[in-house]
């Protein structure tokens, strides 16, 4: 690059890290809406709702790094044009497509680590959470269950505690179990504590009775005990028997003809799509950016602004964005539409590289200004 590129480069990519920031900062606070109720009102520790928050991030950076991308095109050609910069740049012989080398060659830094985070990182994270949510709802002693009300464990099971001190120690505790309609259960108890093991989740209640009513011959049976534990087994099934989800799968287990042979129909098209979605998603990009320079850098230049021009774009890019979508929903149901998730980026590109060829023109009128004093001169002495 020489040093025009080098200046546009480092301001596009200045524009991309604010956009990048301001657009995870704003996905953070909605997340951080959802995941802060697990550390004010169950009491998960601090840390455990940073690690959940810092996982997210690479769930959504494979869409708001384009996005970003696109913004920040937008903005710094829109005030380059605004400034007269790229009057001035196009009158000194700078043509559409050397102007545009910056913008794509960023484009593609941004497709290729949209590829490492489809690929590798974003497919861990999933995983992540995933161990993270069952790990969770395996300890509702600690996070899910709140002081002074009935809370609905499962269904048909809910749990009564009047305190919770720093141990974890459950205060006065009612169990109320109707898994079984039959013969539904109440368990009381003075203390009570949960453990988790290999085999599950269970209360063990100490110093307290067991009721059982028994529906058909309508007869209570009671005991009472210093030491009692209720399973919860059934409650919180262990993560390695749930079917784990397509994002949560590696590259190389959805790229492994045998894992998918083995799936359903309905199943193996949705790895099929989650598949493909990895490896064409990050094409837009190019797609995107490319969109942004053909509106930037083609037609007429109007001093006044090209409000006009941005908001086409950001519509085409918004066009472009649920058009992905709806393919690889589509493509999750029928898998003819696999190969239109990677002719929508490519064949975007190719009209928008043809559209930014015509280059930048001046408005004719009194936007045009003066003409050049050299011409003038020249067509004085033209004159008879």
């Amino acid at each position: 690059m020489n040093r025009l590129q080098r200046y546009l480069f480092r301001n596009l990519l200045i524009a991309t890290l604010y956009s990048t920031a301001g657009l995870t900062l704003t996905i953070w606070l909605s997340q951080s809406l959802r995941l802060i109720e697990i550390v004010v009102s169950a009491g998960a520790p601090m840390g455990m709702f940073l690690w959940l928050l810092l996982l997210t991030v690479p769930t959504f950076l494979g869409i708001v790094l384009p996005l970003a991308l696109v913004g920040a095109i937008l903005f710094t050609y829109n005030k380059m044009a605004t400034d007269s910069e790229l009057v001035v740049m196009r009158a000194a012989g700078v043509g559409p497509f050397s102007l545009s080398q910056p913008a794509l060659a960023l484009a593609l830094g941004v497709t290729v680590v949209v590829y490492t985070l489809n690929v590798w990182v974003t497919p861990a994270a999933h995983r992540e959470l995933v161990r993270m949510e069952y790990a969770v709802r395996s300890d509702y002693s600690q996070l899910f269950l709140r002081e002074g009300v009935f809370n609905e464990v499962g269904e048909r099971f809910s749990v009564f505690l009047r305190e919770r001190d720093g141990e974890g120690n459950l205060h006065k505790v009612l169990i109320h179990d109707d898994r079984v309609p039959e013969k539904p259960v109440t368990v009381m108890g003075d203390r009570a504590v949960m453990l988790t093991g290999p085999e599950g989740a269970r209360f063990v209640v100490y110093d307290g009775n067991r009721q059982e009513l028994d529906r058909k011959t309508g007869r209570l049976s009671q005991l009472f005990f210093e030491r009692y534990a209720v399973d919860l087994k059934v409650l919180t099934p262990a993560a390695a028997e749930r079917w784990p989800d397509a994002r949560e799968r590696s590259t190389a287990e959805l790229m492994d003809p045998n894992a998918i042979i083995a799936q359903d129909d309905r199943m193996r098209r949705g790895l099929i799509a989650e598949l493909h979605h990895r490896f064409s998603s990050p094409l837009l990009a190019l797609a995107y950016a490319a969109v942004a320079l053909a509106a930037l850098l083609s037609g007429e230049f109007n001093r006044r602004g090209q409000s006009s021009r941005v908001t086409i774009a950001v519509l085409l890019v918004m066009g472009l964005q649920a058009a992905a979508l709806g393919l690889t929903s589509l493509a999750g149901k029928m898998t003819p539409f696999v190969p239109l998730m990677y002719a929508l980026p490519l064949v975007t590109v190719v009209p928008a590289l043809w559209v930014m060829s015509r280059g930048l023109r001046l408005k004719p009128g009194r936007n045009a200004g003066p003409p050049p004093a050299s011409t003038t001169g020249a067509a004085a002495g033209a004159g008879p």
